[in-house]
């Protein structure tokens, strides 16, 4: 649905790439914009210079200042901004049109889309169908809630075949008409209670992906996951297709033996597992959700394999991070939920030393007792989160308190043998020490990797190893 925002003064809220971007879009169009941010103008960044200074831009306008409203036409939050803010809240009272930024790019939209949401493996499964795409001949632009944002791509030539988008909770908040022909929810579990507020919302929330499909359109749901089982009752998509990583499924695609086996239309395809490099009973079921997207826009099986042989995954996300003294070093930082541990862990027989802490952003911990039982032989929790950690399954195996994650990292290096896998897996953001998870992430590979150099340089010398 075209929007005319000619002479329209549009609210932006939160100026970090998104924001960025979708003030840049707005004057293109011809809008006024007024920028709020909870930072000062002066610790805005490098990108702010795109706005500084442009006649059409007021910047300077803090989270708080509700007087701004009056002259509002329209509000524009970037995905970060909670729908608690004080702006959103008051907005929403004056009846004030509010549109995510993925809600205004799709007004302009003119390719078809393919979403992904999920609680966990979004950015795998989103990176993997975008591979597949490219490698079987298709023109193909991969965004979103990763790369770039989709009102940056609607401000081009869109000349590609498919846009693919990984759509966080986020972004779905403020959508209204989002349409994507296919729509995937690869599972949900308990995340960003701190920004929906209730779980029950959040899973509200999730759902809006399928909220504008029709009869022409592709739903791809986990059949193993019982909130999309509740949610298949009243799809409006004209076509459901489901994955399961437990269950042989009369139409769909499953786990069978040694192989993905792919079912439809009384036809089967095998998807052999030995040509998956992807570690984890959950990235088979990313895997899955890719091919039967991959499979509606039309790539042939074989190019599908070909993919899968090469691709290793993204970073961040159990990613090989070193092996020293046959210690085995693994990078999970964007495990930033309690659901994606338990994904990690299941991942790895063990003996795990776990590394544990960051933000607490609800979820809850015990659900890891049984598989922390059975893999993990060291617990260390860390940061602002360590104590709460430690309250709720301290103990369960030996468990150790660090300050932060280099103290982290030192304590696992002391506490690992021969043998061992080293696992961070925080369940937390990053907010207390890091300005995100890839930042963390980085630091933990560092840490690892001088590590590695100060080994051969004979620095230190590990008396358990």
């Amino acid at each position: 649905m075209f929007m005319d925002l000619s002479g329209k003064r549009v609210l932006v809220i939160g100026l970090g790439r998104t924001g960025v971007a979708t003030a840049g879009f707005l004057l293109d169009k011809g809008a006024k914009v007024l920028a709020a941010d909870e930072k000062p103008v002066s610790e805005l960044g490098d990108a702010i210079e795109v706005l500084d200074g442009v006649a059409d831009v007021e910047l300077g306008i803090g989270q708080d200042d509700l007087d701004v409203l009056s002259r509002a036409d329209m509000i524009v939050p970037s995905p970060g901004v909670p729908p608690f803010n004080t702006l959103l809240v008051e907005g929403l009272k004056r009846g004030i049109p509010i549109l995510g930024e993925m809600e205004l790019a799709c007004r302009y939209l003119k390719k078809p889309a393919i979403a992904i949401t999920g609680t966990n493996g979004k950015t795998t499964t989103t990176s993997l169908l975008g591979e597949i795409l490219a490698h079987c001949g298709k023109r193909v632009f991969v965004g979103g809630n990763i790369g770039n944002p989709l009102i940056a791509y609607v401000n081009g030539g869109q000349e590609d075949d498919y846009v693919v988008l990984e759509v966080s909770s986020f972004q779905l908040q403020w959508v209204r008409n989002f349409h994507p022909f296919i729509a995937m929810l690869l599972n949900v579990s308990c995340d960003h209670l701190d920004y929906h507020g209730s779980f029950e919302e959040y899973r509200s929330v999730k759902e809006r992906i399928f909220a504008c499909q029709g009869k022409g359109d592709l739903a791809i749901l986990n059949a193993d996951d019982s909130v999309s089982a509740d949610i298949s009752k009243r799809l409006p998509a004209g076509h459901i297709s489901c994955f399961s990583s437990s269950s042989k499924l009369r139409e769909g695609m499953f786990i069978d033996g040694e192989s993905l086996r792919y079912r439809y239309a009384g036809r089967d395809e095998e998807y052999p597992l030995r040509s998956i490099r992807l570690k984890g009973v959950h990235n088979l079921e990313n895997v899955m959700a890719a091919v039967l997207a991959s499979r509606m826009c039309g790539c042939p099986s074989e190019g599908i394999i070909d993919v899968l042989e090469g691709f290793t995954g993204i970073p961040h996300r159990i990613e090989f991070a070193g092996r020293i003294d046959g210690v085995e070093y693994y990078n999970d930082s964007k495990g930033t939920n309690v659901d994606a541990v338990y994904r990690a862990l299941e991942s790895f027989p063990g003996p795990i030393v776990l590394l544990m802490g960051g933000r607490y952003k609800g979820g809850d911990f015990g659900i890891l007792t049984k598989l922390m039982k059975e893999r993990v032989k060291t617990l260390i929790v860390f940061g602002e989160a360590g104590e709460k950690i430690n309250s709720i399954i301290g103990g369960i195996v030996k468990t150790k308190l660090a300050e932060n994650l280099k103290n982290a990292v030192d304590m696992a290096r002391d506490n690992s043998l021969s043998g061992d896998i080293v696992l961070l897996s925080p369940g937390c953001s990053s907010f207390d020490e890091f300005k995100n998870y890839e930042e963390r992430g980085i630091v933990f590979k560092d840490m690892v990797d001088q590590m590695d150099r100060k080994k051969d340089q004979g620095i230190w010398a590990n008396s358990l190893h």
